[in-house]
This record gives C-alpha cells, sequence and structure tokens, in this order.
C-alpha cells in the first residue's frame, strides 16, 4: 500500500477539544411516525393535543343508582328517599332509559350517565324495598359522576416534545386514539471491528492462531441502544485495505455516525486515515485521557466518524465519556439522572502521567456501612474490568496519588449499582463458587491466596480465601473452611503412567503450572523442596529439571484444559477438575481451604451469610470429588 500523507497532531487534544470536536459534528436527527405499540421509550417529536375529550361522555365512576340529585335533597338513614327503579345501565351500553322526577336506574361503574341524570348514590347507601330504591343519603349534582373531558379536555395540551415515552404516557395516547405517534428519529450508528484476529461470538475460535472474540462490536452495540441510537453492526473488517475502505464507505453512506475500534496495527490505522482524509477531513488524532488516548473524530462523506481506542475497557470508557452524550442529544434522550457516589479511598494509589485518567473503581462498604473505593485495574485488555468495577473516578491531570482514606467522587455506570453484600477475594476454588451462588449479590475477585490476605489486611475486602498454612499475621476472624484433594492431572488413562512427582524431575514430560499466586503452586513447591530433600539436591535442582515449571495460566481449571487439548502431558489441578473432564488423576495430597473475615464486617449480612452458606454446605462438599467439610 503507498504511504498516506497524514494531518498532523502534534499534541494531544484535551477532553474539552474533544468534546467540542464530537459536538461540531451532524449525527442525525429528525422525526419519524412508528405504531403506538412501538412508541415505548421513544422520544415525542411534537407536541400532541387533545382530540377529543376523555372521557367523550359523562360516566358513573361507582356503582349505583343514576339519579336526579334534587330528588335526594334532604334524604338520610331515618328518612330515606324512595325513588322508582326504571332500569339498568352497563359499561359499553347506550343507555335506553331517561330518569324523570322520582325516578332512578341501576348503573356500573364506568357506564353512561342516562339522560335526565345528574348524580349517582353508591350501592352502600342503598337498599331495594318491593321494587323502590331507598336512597339513605342525599347527594349534589356530579357526585360519583366523572364529566366529559374531565380526564383531559379536546384541544387541550396532552404532551409536550422531547417527553420520553413510557407505559404512562401510552395509556394516555391510547385513551385519546392515537395510532401513529411522531417520534425523535434515532441516530443510525455503524458499528466496525477491525482486526485479523477477531472472531464474531458464536463462531469456531483458533486459539493457537491467536483469534479471540469481538468484545466491542457488542459492548459498543448495547451503549448506542441505551443511548438511543440504532447500532448497525458491520462484518469484520479484518487488516485488509480494501475490504476495510469499502466497509467505511458503505457505513458512511448508511449511518449518521460511524464508529470503529480494533486494530492498532500501523496498516489499519494508515487506512483509516486515508479513507479519513480522503472523503472527509480529520478533526482530531489522540485526547489526553487515561484509558483511551488513541481517539480519532471526524467526517466521513455526510456522516459523523469517531475512532474507539481497541482494548474493551478503553473503548467503552472513552464510548461512555464522550460518544454516548452526543448519541442523546441527537436521540432527544435526556442524559441519566446524576449517578455518583462519593466514598473513601481504600487504599493509597500513584498516579503521575500528566493526563487525565479515568480510573476504574470498585465499591465496599467497611463494617460501620461507610463507602469505600478501590482500584479495579487489570489493564485495558481485561474484559472482566467491565463488570468488576462500579463506576470511574476522575483523576486530574496534575495528581500524583490519591491517598488512603482520602475522599472521592465516584461517577457510577448506572443509577442501580449498589455495593456488593460481600467482598471476597484469594484463592480460585469449585466449591466457593458453588456457595457464593446462594448469597445475594457477591462479588469474588480471584487473585490467589497471598494477594488475597493482603488486600484483606489493607482493608479493602471483606474475606479472604486461602490455602497457604499457618496463621495470618493481623487480625482476623476464621468463618469455616473444607479440604480438597490436589495433585497431577494426566490424560485419561494415564497413557504417560505418570506415578508422581519423580516422574516430572526424571522424565521429559510438558507440564503446566499454576501462576504464584495461586495456593495450588505453593503446596506444589513445597511437594518438591520434599521430595529435594529425600534425595539430597536443592528444591532449584529440581524445578529447573521440569519441563514447562515457568509455564504457568491463571485458573484452577487451565492446566487440565491445556490437557485435555494436548498442549501438556501433566498439569496442576484437583481431583475434581480432573474427573468434570474425564481425565486422570495422580493424587499428591489434601490442601485445607480457609475463609478469614475482617473482625470489623463480620455483622455485615453478607458476610454471616458466607459463613452459615459453608456451615451448611455439607451437599456441596459431596458432590465435588475430593472435597470434604473441614
Amino acid at each position: 500500500m503507498v504511504g498516506v500523507s497524514r494531518k498532523e497532531f502534534r499534541d494531544l487534544a484535551s477532553p474539552e477539544e474533544a468534546r467540542e470536536a464530537i459536538a461540531s459534528l451532524n449525527l442525525g436527527g429528525g422525526s419519524e411516525s412508528v405504531p403506538l405499540a412501538e412508541a415505548r421509550g421513544r422520544v415525542l417529536a411534537e407536541r400532541i393535543d387533545a382530540g377529543m375529550d376523555v372521557p367523550g361522555f359523562d360516566r358513573a365512576s361507582m356503582d349505583g343508582y343514576a339519579v336526579r340529585a334534587r330528588d335526594t335533597f334532604g334524604a338520610d338513614e331515618a328518612d330515606p328517599a324512595v325513588l322508582d327503579l326504571v332500569g339498568a345501565v352497563h359499561a359499553g351500553v347506550e343507555p335506553d332509559v331517561e330518569i324523570a322526577e322520582g325516578e332512578c336506574a341501576e348503573i356500573s361503574t364506568g357506564a353512561v350517565m342516562p339522560s335526565g341524570a345528574d348524580a349517582v348514590v353508591i350501592v352502600e347507601r342503598t337498599d331495594e324495598r318491593d321494587g323502590k330504591i331507598e336512597m339513605r343519603t342525599a347527594v349534589a349534582p356530579g357526585d360519583s359522576v366523572m364529566l366529559a373531558g374531565a380526564d383531559i379536555a379536546a384541544g387541550e395540551r396532552a404532551l409536550g416534545p422531547g417527553t420520553r415515552i413510557t407505559p404512562r404516557e401510552i395509556g394516555l395516547l391510547s385513551a385519546l386514539g392515537v395510532e401513529s405517534v411522531p417520534v425523535r428519529a434515532k441516530p443510525r450508528v455503524g458499528i466496525i471491528s477491525t482486526g485479523d484476529e477477531l472472531v464474531r461470538p458464536g463462531q469456531s475460535l483458533n486459539s493457537a492462531a491467536g483469534q479471540i472474540f469481538d468484545v466491542n462490536s457488542y459492548t459498543v452495540a448495547a451503549g448506542v441502544e441505551d443511548a438511543g441510537g440504532e447500532a448497525v453492526l458491520y462484518p469484520h473488517a479484518g487488516d485488509d485495505y480494501d475490504e476495510m475502505e469499502r466497509l467505511l464507505t458503505k457505513a458512511a453512506t448508511e449511518c449518521d455516525l460511524v464508529l470503529s475500534s480494533g486494530s492498532t496495527s500501523a496498516s489499519a490505522v494508515d487506512v483509516i486515515y486515508r479513507v479519513v482524509e480522503e472523503q472527509g477531513e480529520l478533526l482530531l488524532h489522540g485526547v489526553a485521557v487515561k484509558p483511551g488516548k488513541p481517539m480519532l473524530v471526524g467526517r466521513l462523506e455526510e456522516s459523523a466518524y469517531i475512532g474507539l481506542p481497541g482494548y474493551p475497557v478503553s473503548a467503552l470508557t472513552i464510548f461512555q465519556t464522550f460518544v454516548a452524550p452526543a448519541i442523546r442529544d441527537a436521540a432527544g434522550v435526556q442524559a441519566p439522572a446524576a449517578a455518583t457516589a462519593r466514598g473513601k479511598m481504600a487504599v493509597r494509589e500513584r498516579y503521575g502521567e500528566g493526563r487525565m485518567r479515568l480510573m476504574p473503581v470498585g465499591l465496599v462498604e467497611d463494617g460501620a456501612g461507610d463507602l469505600l473505593v478501590y482500584p479495579v485495574d487489570k489493564g485495558s485488555g481485561a474484559t472482566t474490568s467491565l463488570v468488576e468495577a462500579d463506576g470511574v473516578v476522575v483523576v486530574h491531570p496534575d495528581t500524583a496519588f490519591l491517598d488512603a482514606g482520602e475522599e472521592v467522587e465516584v461517577d457510577l455506570f448506572s443509577p442501580d449499582v449498589r455495593p456488593p453484600t460481600v467482598f471476597g477475594v484469594g484463592e480460585d476454588d469449585p466449591a466457593l463458587s458453588r456457595l457464593l451462588d446462594r448469597i445475594e449479590r457477591p462479588r469474588y475477585l480471584s487473585v490467589g491466596s497471598r494477594e488475597g490476605l493482603r488486600r484483606l489486611r489493607n482493608g479493602i475486602a471483606d474475606v479472604a480465601v486461602t490455602t497457604t498454612g499457618g496463621e495470618p499475621e493481623f487480625d482476623t476472624v476464621e468463618l469455616g473452611g473444607w479440604t480438597r484433594e490436589w495433585g497431577l492431572v494426566v490424560q485419561a488413562g494415564n497413557p504417560e503412567n505418570v506415578a508422581g512427582l519423580a516422574d516430572l524431575v526424571d522424565r521429559d514430560l510438558r507440564f503446566i503450572n499454576r501462576g504464584t499466586a495461586a495456593g495450588l503452586r505453593t503446596s506444589f513447591t513445597d511437594a518438591l523442596a520434599t521430595l529435594a530433600e529425600e534425595r539430597g539436591q536443592t528444591r532449584h535442582d529440581l524445578v529447573s529439571a521440569i519441563s514447562g515449571f515457568d509455564l504457568t495460566v491463571k485458573a484452577h481449571e487451565s492446566p487440565a484444559r491445556k490437557v485435555a487439548d494436548g498442549r501438556a502431558d501433566v498439569g496442576l489441578g484437583l481431583r475434581a477438575t480432573a474427573e468434570k473432564l474425564d481425565l486422570g488423576f495422580v493424587s499428591l495430597g489434601t490442601e485445607q481451604v480457609r475463609v478469614f473475615a475482617n473482625p470489623d464486617r463480620v455483622s455485615k449480612p453478607g458476610v454471616a451469610a458466607l459463613e452459615t452458606a459453608i456451615e451448611d454446605g455439607d451437599a456441596v462438599f459431596a458432590d465435588l470429588p475430593g472435597f470434604e467439610t473441614a
């Protein structure tokens, strides 16, 4: 491909300049008419006046008897007025009686008032005797009657432009007989993910070739819909020049706004530059904000264009901060009620990169119910950060650090965000996952035993789950625990005839280990130390002899899945995992899983619920091979 002469942007734009650039774009608008049945959630484009009285007739608002009010004057319990019953009127039926002096008619709620009647005596204040009706109370004209136009009168303003149509407005429009509703047109937003490595969910994935599922297309599309736009997903562009140019051009002719995200390769960026500058104008490249520095803003033919970062967390953060407000404005959708919370930093967080930071954070309540805020940052490429964070804290470019205990304001991802009832950290464990299913709104981060204890000591977490031996060197309350059998996971039938640790050391077997934070890793290295002592060698000697000792994976099932895929002969794991995946297993011992709580938080309902779940967990442990109550 021929090199492209780019418009130079030597300095990163400020967040304010980015908002101004996006505000200058035309994201559509206008109006359209939709059937009443499809109007919920839309925004009215113009005023709607009532074309008729509602109700369109005088109607009874209670069951009783339609009367002339003056015929009841003076009536009471001791001296009731006695009227002749001349008929009945039911809802939905045109009256066939007329009320004269001294007469009444039985009437149902919602029925048309018969001619001559101007009030209703409720049935509870009447008696029937010998075909006549005794009225034990006097009524005034209009009592228990809804007059025509009492709800809304013909010509009256019913709803104004900009009104969001909810079930209440649907009810009013239905009462007015409105069949077609004028609403603000939704901006059409084309979404293109670039990168040869992307695969749509539901399609086959080749991890060996570095393929990953497309996260951004669906995440951003959901954000577009939430903001009031209409998301249009286009096929992946890959890094092919002609295909990317074709898709960008096609989307620009069909949509009001084109969003792209994905590949950050030089070739892909060159294509975007060329298409935007040949068919429109590039307004901005790069914003002084973390995450999300590589943002593009421009025009493509008659469409607006915004390029989002490739990493999911960065893409969503930039979308919510800069793009969603513009879509809401074009759709006429009001911004959601400010969803913010104030809390104190649970730990000290260093910064100092000289640009605004949108720091993802989580929330947790301490024992007194006060809100604590902690950073959630696994890197922009970690999709789990999307659900583990509750909002963002805007950190000013000049900020060097946020101190523990410093009060901060959190912009919540939605008004529905609530702190978890219990926040746990520590060991990855299948029994724990099942116990947490019994608790309302828990949050758990698998960070390993050592890191779990560190976070418990620092006051971030409510509980820590650990398999490391010994007692914590700080105050804790033990909630309970269980044991689990661990060892070596091998191929079904154990074709390599692995008998124990010695085979890993003495033979050329491909091994997959757990990370250094995992309790299983600690148990494994302790067992190696014992074997080394028996042989008169150092643990380092044995570690050096194991092929793959330093090849580590994160979760308790990960090594076993590598074995199942044929990418390893042996993996470190649990008996429960081996049997779940129909693999072989060589036992090396049992670990004790212990759950410790922050003493100041044992009274939290979620912590108490976890303790109860552990105490009542016999059925959980019995269902997992190799697990037992401690």
